[in-house]
C-alpha cells in the first residue's frame, strides 16, 4: 500500500466519523428543521449547519493528521473539505423534501436514476439516500485528501 493511500484510508476514517458527529450530535433540531427551506431562512439555516459541519470535519482532520503523523497538505486539505461542504449543503438544501411529487435537485436526481417509487413508498428511504450521498463524496474529498506526496 502506497502511502497516499494510507493516508486517505486514514482521511475518510476521521471524515466519516466526524461526518456522523456532525450531523446528528452538532447539527441543531432547528437547523435541521429550516434547513430545507425556501428563501433565506432556509439558506441561512443550512449555511450555519454546514458550518458547524466543516469546523468539526476540519477538527477531526487536524487531530488525525497530528496524531498518526499523516504529513497532509493543508491545500489539499482545505479543497477536501470544500468539496465535503459544497456537497453537503447542495444535498442539505434538500431536506424534508425527499417525498415531494415536484422533485428538486439532488432530489430530481435520485428520481431520473430510478429512486423515486422507493422514496415515495418507504419513509426511510430520503434520509438513506441523504447520507449515501454524504458518504460517497466524503470518498472524494478523503482522496484528494490523503493523495499527492504528504505536506509541502
Amino acid at each position: 500500500m502506497t502511502d497516499s493511500a494510507a493516508r486517505a484510508a486514514a482521511v475518510w476514517a476521521a471524515l466519516s466519523a466526524s461526518h456522523d458527529v456532525a450531523d446528528h450530535w452538532v447539527q441543531i433540531d432547528a437547523q435541521a428543521v429550516a434547513k430545507g427551506q425556501p428563501g433565506p431562512e432556509g439558506v441561512k439555516a443550512c449555511a450555519a449547519h454546514v458550518a458547524t459541519y466543516t469546523a468539526t470535519q476540519a477538527a477531526a482532520l487536524y487531530a488525525a493528521n497530528r496524531l498518526l503523523g499523516l504529513r497532509l497538505d493543508w491545500r489539499r486539505a482545505a479543497l477536501g473539505l470544500a468539496i465535503s461542504a459544497g456537497t453537503h449543503y447542495i444535498a442539505d438544501r434538500q431536506g424534508g423534501h425527499w417525498r415531494d411529487p415536484e422533485p428538486r435537485g439532488v432530489v430530481r436526481l435520485a428520481a431520473a436514476t430510478g429512486h423515486a417509487g422507493w422514496l415515495q413508498r418507504d419513509p426511510g428511504a430520503g434520509y438513506l439516500m441523504d447520507q449515501s450521498w454524504h458518504k460517497g463524496w466524503l470518498a472524494v474529498a478523503a482522496a484528494v485528501i490523503g493523495g499527492g506526496s504528504g505536506a509541502k
